[in-house]
């Protein structure tokens, strides 16, 4: 049985029956991977001609056929097919963790944001942008994204805290000090691309601020100079953090403008006002050539994507994070 990888254009010989991503390594091809388990999402990519199985999670058994996207991991090939494998020249693997950690400062950022920071038991790679999944209790678990860079002995969480949420209402009130959190990860393909010199637009609603600024870090950690453009959408002034960040990063950064963009505000302010996408609209008739990553609610995900694809941005270079809210 073939397997033809594009855009790398080689035919692996592979037997029905095994998994995708198992044949792809077994063969030397670059791939992404991390989990292993179908929950990060590292290993996607498509099915152009030909079939395979989706053996794993909710859709099981399912056939993914022509144009469908599929996690590599989740995958059991069937027949011939084509598998076109998204970005070779920028691949990662950060095999997954599951590390013990230790609260070591609970802070403030705004009324409803808190930043959580934990000392690391042994060393955590990922890469910027990515996100991990915290464990404050056995029933206790969320996915947030790193506000830091990799290779330091900390991590750093930005938690806005959900009204009757469980885990950020623990967060908020009895998360202290000296305690102990799981994490696991990293997760999450909207990672800094470090092999373009493409220039940049990052737009962040929130705690959306804390994967960009990964991102910036890891830009300056790695001594890059594309031109970069950040957009921040907050409610309020009140809403606005990270300002004394982003200052320290634009001189690391020559090429980075920040934009602080509040949708409603009582009096003149500093800030710009409105939404942050017409921000984005209003500054820029074509953002063609550019690489884009988008990280907050999903409405403005959603309408920042559709927008930076409208602007001439790649739908394969739009590297977008949604936060969804959780009950729990």
């Amino acid at each position: 049985m073939e397997v033809s990888i594009l855009p790398l254009q080689r035919t692996l010989d592979v037997r029905s029956g095994d998994n995708l991503l198992e044949a792809l390594r077994n063969h030397q091809i670059p791939i992404s991977y991390s989990c292993m388990a179908g929950r990060c999402g590292t290993c996607r990519c498509r099915v152009v001609s030909g079939n395979v199985l989706v053996t794993g999670g909710a859709d099981t058994n399912r056939p993914a056929t022509d144009g469908h996207s599929v996690l590599a991991c989740q995958a059991t090939v069937v027949e011939d097919c084509v598998i076109e494998v998204p970005e070779v020249d920028e691949i990662v693997v950060h095999p997954s963790k599951i590390i013990k950690t230790t609260v070591i400062a609970v802070e403030d950022l705004t009324h409803d944001i808190k930043r959580v920071r934990l000392a690391l038991s042994k060393p955590f790679a990922f890469s910027p942008g990515q996100y991990a999944s915290l464990q404050f209790a056995p029933e206790l678990v969320r996915p947030y994204s790193m506000a830091v860079a990799a290779g330091g002995e900390e991590a750093e969480f930005h938690i806005r805290l959900v009204p009757g949420g469980r885990v950020t209402s623990y967060v908020s009130t009895q998360l202290k000090v000296g305690d102990n959190v799981r994490l696991s990860g990293p997760l999450g393909t909207a990672y800094l691309r470090t092999k373009t010199s493409d220039p940049i637009i990052c737009i962040a609603g929130g705690t959306g601020l804390a994967p960009i600024l990964s991102i910036l870090r890891g830009m300056a950690d790695h001594g890059l100079d594309n031109p970069v453009h950040l957009y921040f959408g907050v409610r309020s002034p009140r809403d606005v953090y990270g300002v004394a960040w982003l200052d320290e990063l634009k001189a690391k950064l020559p090429n980075m403008t920040a934009h602080v963009v509040v949708m409603a505000s009582g009096e003149p302010g500093p800030y710009r006002t409105g939404v942050v996408t017409d921000a984005v609209k209003q500054d820029w008739a074509s953002l063609t050539g550019w690489r884009a990553y988008v990280a907050g609610a999903p409405a403005m995900v959603d309408a920042s994507t559709i927008l930076l694809r409208q602007k001439g941005i790649r739908a394969e270079h739009v590297y977008a994070d949604a936060f969804y809210a959780s009950g729990v």
